[in-house]
């Protein structure tokens, strides 16, 4: 029997990384993040122990990739559905909309996700990490920033703000004005996107600020 090429030894290393990421978002969200443990996800991947070691220094920095697997998927999803289209402002509307969404129906695993980020390892710089920021740097770009490399982080910072204003404990702020809030920030209409609603908090008297 003749040797498995390079090629199909990295695709099944690559299917073996996911299944482990699928389980581990299924399993936190199911269980939270203290009673999973690193056992269980092998077990619900099937896959040996020893490989989540081999992918992964432990389990935070597993959480971290697979929730950044997660948002970069829907994420995508959002910028990719159809109708297609290369507008900007729709664009960004699209990437606001998929991660505020995003944490509204996965709170578990976006809470545990931040609290992550607020350690002293912050950031876990992975491949789906890079997809996501690619992602927000492209809807950047292509909503028209004169200088993507300097607005990206701003996007991405007032991003994480707003899903940390859904997450918080016991005074949460609602989607819809957070999200009034962000239009507003990048001259946007109310009705591009996936609005949730037919107006924006305060009514029809919203008016979104335009692009300068």
């Amino acid at each position: 029997m003749s040797p498995r090429s390079a090629e199909v030894n990295e695709e099944l290393r690559r299917r073996s990384r996911e299944r482990l990421l699928d389980a581990t978002v299924e399993l936190v969200a199911e269980a939270g993040y203290e009673a999973t443990t690193l056992a269980d996800i092998a077990d619900r991947a099937g896959s040996a122990r020893g490989l989540v070691s081999y992918y992964f220094p432990g389990k935070r920095q597993l959480l971290q990739s697979a929730v950044h697997r997660l948002m970069h998927r829907a994420l995508q999803a959002g910028l990719e559905r159809e109708p297609r289209t290369d507008d900007g402002p729709e664009l960004m509307a699209r990437a606001i909309d998929a991660i505020l969404g995003l944490t509204v129906s996965h709170p578990t695993l976006m809470r545990t996700h931040m609290a992550g980020i607020l350690q002293a390892e912050g950031f876990v710089r992975c491949p789906e990490q890079q997809r996501l920021a690619q992602l927000l740097h492209e809807t950047v770009e292509r909503y028209g920033s004169p200088d993507p490399d300097a607005d990206y982080p701003l996007l991405r910072a007032q991003l994480m703000g707003s899903v940390f204003a859904i997450l918080m404990p016991g005074a949460p702020m609602p989607l819809p004005r957070l999200r009034a809030d962000l239009f507003q920030r990048y001259g946007l209409d109310w009705r591009l996107g996936v609005p949730p609603g037919d107006e924006p908090p305060g009514g029809a008297g919203f008016v979104a600020l335009a692009r300068g």
